[in-house]
């Protein structure tokens, strides 16, 4: 009688399901073509590539590095990156774990929504949107200040604002055709980025001040003084934009092996190269000069140490791969954002229309064209106000918006450890359970101490409102998006019903407080859900 019981009760909420299915599809699934990503465009190596351009490694050896060791004054650069690598590893081995369960372009959003559920979820989709966003369009300052500059050396005065404007520009058209034709663009980039990075830390290697190589600024006893929160903290916005190999999950061929393998390496290379090269700085000068010359120098650190070894002509391609780092990172993010709104707009987050995708090349259309006015508009008003684009549009927006990432890698290290607390999924204890939670414990400690530092960050007075501003903003949006959560629950159940569960054209299980009639916890396919 208890079986007959529970498979009636399993028809009937099927019975159930089917008819929400079809009471839904006029409303969000006019046409199929036109609401799905381009699939199977991307292998690892493509994907590799958008991680490591999100985190830009050129950009931040030639400009955070030696502006890490000029202001922190402090040797333990090296190991900082090391150990970020390191606790970024940690992350990502659930990460990756759970991206075998969970394909979905949407990433932190869905993964929080499968692990702490919906509500939390769409409060994370409101802290990614501006946090994804202001780092893309803070990097138009970097770049517009870079382009100029490299012209004004070659006699042509052009304003940063225009070259920004160019860079926009081919963003923006990038940005909305083959997701594949800017995986090429990034790879060309990249390799040439990679190339220049290890000829340069060669060259400062084999100058070795004194003349011997010193491997003092690798010892991990200057990491144990009160700065090291500090370094921490900048450090992993160095690697800010590796996690956007998963928003690429639903692009990606066989993403289930794809996006882990590229995920993994994303961090390792960019943890790799930094490391690296911030090592390599403290051997040319000798580990007790690299902070006074780290001071005298800035972002002429590396051009000036490597000059009087290489050909000039070495240095200036060095000026200019710099320039087109930063152009990846951009191209990197703003895929990244126009696919959080594409998934949002699919899963009825979002008004529908951000749900489509261009009916040839397979990209995000409205949150793509979105992305780019938002970014003209913010860089043409900095243009009018006046204001120093390296300081107030690339440091202050790339660290509000790294300060949001921060947030939503902490969430989703949670999410991690609900995700597979309810079910291991045939991962192994350490990817399912110590991982994920030593990640979150380490997490914690960097995010409680930006937080706390987010003042001397931005560079601002200790009683400058700006010390605590941004981070109650982020709290703010959360509870925004916790609130249209739980309206959309009682008001629009089926939208609700379809929270996270991306490209699935099946119902995922609700539990009893949703709606009636209630359908068991159990998973849609892989898919494990919690509410």
């Amino acid at each position: 009688m208890t079986s007959g019981r529970h498979a009636l009760r399993h028809n009937n909420q099927d019975q159930w399901a089917g008819r929400l299915l079809m009471d839904r599809k006029p409303a969000i699934e006019p046409d199929i073509i036109t609401r799905a990503l381009a699939s199977n465009r991307m292998g690892v190596a493509s994907v590799v590539f958008f991680g490591v351009a999100g985190a830009a490694p050129l950009t931040v050896i030639i400009g955070s590095i030696s502006a890490i060791y000029a202001i922190q004054g402090s040797t333990a650069v090296p190991v900082a990156y090391l150990v970020v690598a390191g606790i970024l590893s940690l992350f990502t081995v659930g990460f990756v774990a759970m991206s075998r369960h969970i394909v979905n372009s949407g990433a932190f959003y869905s993964y929080i929504s499968h692990g702490l559920g919906r509500v939390v979820g769409v409060g994370a989709a409101f802290v990614a949107l501006p946090a994804y966003s202001l780092m893309q369009i803070g990097l138009f300052g970097l770049f517009g200040s870079a382009a100029s500059g490299i012209l004004g050396a070659m006699g042509l005065q052009v304003s940063w604002y225009v070259c920004a404007l160019v860079a926009w520009a081919l963003v923006t058209v990038l940005g909305v055709l083959w997701v594949d034709l800017s995986g090429k663009v990034l790879a060309v980039l990249l390799v040439a980025e990679i190339s220049i990075v290890l000829l340069y830390d060669l060259v400062m290697v084999a100058n070795p001040a004194g003349g011997s190589i010193s491997f003092e600024t690798l010892s991990p006893a200057p990491m144990v003084t009160p700065v090291v929160g500090s370094l921490l903290v900048l450090a992993i916005a160095g690697f800010v934009g590796f996690e956007a190999t998963v928003v690429l999950s639903e692009e990606a061929r066989d993403p289930k092996r794809t996006i882990a393998r590229a995920t993994h390496l994303a961090v390792i290379l960019a943890g790799l190269l930094c490391g690296v090269s911030a090592w390599a700085m403290s051997v040319t000068t000798g580990p007790d000069k690299i902070l006074s010359v780290a001071a005298e120098h800035q972002t002429d650190l590396v051009f000036t140490l490597v000059g009087p070894h290489l050909p000039a002509v070495l240095v200036d391609i060095g000026y200019v791969l710099f320039m087109t780092s930063v152009f990846a990172a951009l191209l990197a993010f703003h895929a990244a954002v126009s696919r959080y709104q594409f998934s949002l707009g699919r899963e009825g987050v979002l008004p529908s229309a951000w749900g489509y995708t261009h009916p040839r090349t397979g990209a995000p259309l409205l949150g793509s064209i979105t992305q780019s006015v938002l970014a003209l508009g913010v860089i043409s008003a900095y243009a009018w106000a006046g204001a120093e684009p390296l300081l107030y549009l690339f440091a202050w927006l790339t660290t509000i918006g790294g300060l949001g990432v921060l947030v939503l890698m902490w969430a989703a290290s949670a999410s991690v450890i609900a995700f597979f607390q309810q079910h291991r999924r045939g991962e192994n204890v350490w990817r399912a359970y110590v991982a994920p939670f030593l990640a979150f414990l380490l997490l914690s400690i960097v995010l409680a101490a930006t937080i706390i530092g987010f003042g001397d960050l931005l560079q601002v007075p200790a009683g400058s409102p700006f010390r605590w501003v941004f981070p109650v903003a982020y709290l703010g949006v959360a509870a925004l998006g916790f609130g249209w959560a739980l309206v959309m629950r009682t008001v629009r159940p089926e939208v609700y019903a379809a929270i996270g569960r991306g490209a699935d054209v099946r119902v995922t299980a609700l539990v009893e407080n949703d709606f009636p009639p209630p359908l068991p916890p159990t998973p849609v396919g892989t898919h494990g859900y919690r509410y």
